[in-house]
């Protein structure tokens, strides 16, 4: 699926949470790639923006187009190592927040829904239960307003697109979801209502844990005539 009117936000054009002499962290706004795409004019990203001040630094993971919140850059091989062994056995601790359309009747839970590429619509996924890969995420219910729940995710694998699908597996679409949301849930926001809100690791070099947090902004309620 191309990226149609590709105009990511400027404004601040980088956002630095932390940085030492081996790893940065930084906030990614909604509507910004987290590496370049293949046309000319999706250059832009968060990489290519974080390489113009430290020309060493690499993406240890992503954030899809449209979620906002905490991305880790590593700024040598060493530490690019290390964090990804951390990712890749489940010791980084990731928490996300996202405003989903409707109210859960289990105010918390865990889904086990395995996921796999929907290939006809790439970059679709879709719940396979014979072909899919594990996917695991637990749920909290925040608060609730009128039509829509704010949730506290906490994903135990690192699929894609694996919050929205089991969010959209729940009967419930995150609001503004352009991929998965039904009428309702898209057009009450203009953008994903999804963001990475903290993350916890231990640090490559001093193998201390860490935390950062990059609070949401989802607590009101969007109208329903937002579009």
């Amino acid at each position: 699926m191309a990226l149609l009117h590709y105009n990511p936000p400027t404004s601040p054009y980088l956002r630095l949470l932390y940085g030492d002499d081996d790893l940065l962290v930084l906030d990614k706004p909604a509507g910004l790639l987290s590496v370049p795409g293949k046309a000319l004019e999706h250059k832009d990203c968060l990489q290519s923006r974080v390489q113009r001040v430290y020309p060493s630094a690499t993406v240890v993971h992503r954030l899809d187009m449209a979620t906002s919140g905490i991305m880790l850059f590593a700024l040598n091989k060493a530490s690019h190592r290390n964090i990804s062994k951390q990712f890749e056995l489940r010791q980084v601790s990731k928490t996300y927040y996202a405003r989903i359309f409707g109210h859960l009747l289990e105010k918390s839970g865990e889904v086990f829904a395995p996921l796999i590429c929907d290939w006809p619509n790439r970059p679709k996924q879709m719940v396979s239960e014979e072909h899919g890969k594990k996917a695991h995420t637990e749920y909290v219910v925040v608060s609730e307003g009128e039509y829509s729940s704010l949730v506290k995710l906490h994903p135990h694998t690192g699929r894609s697109h694996q919050l929205r699908v089991h969010m959209l597996h729940l009967g419930h679409p995150i609001l503004g979801d352009r991929l998965y949301a039904n009428t309702d849930a898209l057009n009450a926001s203009k953008r994903l209502l999804l963001h990475a809100d903290s993350i916890s690791f231990c640090h490559p070099t001093s193998e201390q844990s860490i935390s950062f947090s990059s609070p949401h902004s989802f607590d009101d309620e969007p109208k329903l005539c937002a579009i």
